[in-house]
């Protein structure tokens, strides 16, 4: 029994001091390589990708950031399964039948493989046409939510809840990026008709104007808000029209102070904002 045992031991040393220093030598090296030609793919996106000068430079940075996430994931999977293969052969597995057999599956799944195909191939097109980019702000048929992660089958969303919504490329027919080159306060605002409206008109922009010279919001204001057209004329009030411009993705932050301080400026102004309204007439029997 004792000379079973050490026979046993005496072979799995021999495998362990050839095959096994083979695998980890594979290991290794699959390893090295692959953080080597990440840090390739890196600076070479980085110097090949031609700078849009309408873009501010944080939109470009997102773009190589998103184009080397994607091509470092297919690098990855690449240099994973060649690594996997030769380590499956040196430990005694024949990869022959395992790849002739991975292709008769393949050839089984053919039809869902078309879907898979018709995301990548998707995925391509997003891509090279800088559709929108990690970081950025979208709207995919009707599911908005920030840009978490793409890779070259689906986009990863995270809404203001914090669910995650994951996004096949070939299921998305419509993108509406809010964060792209600018954004833009658009805002509606109902005044009592008693009110003066060149007086409402001066408080608007001036409220404005005191928002874009602001040292805490001056940065992500490109186009001070200021009054653009008497929108409508409602059951209960003038609708006015307000637009400016802002950096992406400040849109909401801008808004948010700029309703704030026009409250306090109506206020002190005496400018009313109304609220509907219904006279009901009483008959008298």
């Amino acid at each position: 029994m004792d000379e079973k045992i050490s026979s046993w031991f005496e072979l799995v040393g021999q495998w362990l001091m050839t095959h096994g220093v083979k695998i980890v030598i594979i290991a290794v090296i699959a390893f090295i390589f692959n953080k080597a030609v990440s840090r390739i793919i890196r600076k070479a996106v980085r110097i090949t990708v031609v700078s849009d000068k309408t873009l501010p430079p944080e939109s470009e940075i997102k773009r190589e950031n998103t184009l080397i996430r994607i091509f470092n994931g297919a690098l990855t999977i690449v240099i994973t399964t060649i690594a996997v293969l030769m380590i499956l052969q040196e430990g005694g597995l024949e990869i022959g039948p395992i790849l002739a057999g991975a292709g008769i599956v393949g050839l089984a799944v053919g039809f869902g493989g078309q879907y898979l195909i018709r995301d990548i191939i998707s995925g391509l097109f997003i891509i090279l046409e800088n559709q929108y980019r990690m970081g950025d702000v979208i709207n995919i048929d009707g599911i908005g939510g920030l840009v978490e992660d793409i890779s070259l089958r689906m986009t990863t969303l995270r809404d203001l809840d914090g669910t995650v919504h994951h996004i096949p490329h070939g299921e998305i027919k419509k993108v509406s990026n809010l964060s792209k080159k600018f954004a833009r306060v658009n805002m509606n605002i109902g005044i009592s008709y008693s009110s003066n409206l060149e007086h409402v008109i001066e408080v608007i922009n001036k409220t404005g104007n005191e928002l874009a010279n602001d040292p805490l919001f001056k940065d992500a204001i490109i186009k001070p808000p200021c009054f653009l057209r008497v929108e409508e004329f409602a059951d209960s009030a003038v609708v006015v029209k307000i637009l400016g411009d802002t950096r992406p993705l400040k849109q909401w932050e801008v808004s948010g102070e700029l309703r704030k301080r026009l409250k306090i400026a109506f206020d002190r102004e005496g400018i009313e904002i109304p609220f509907p309204q219904r006279v009901i007439h009483q008959v008298k029997e």
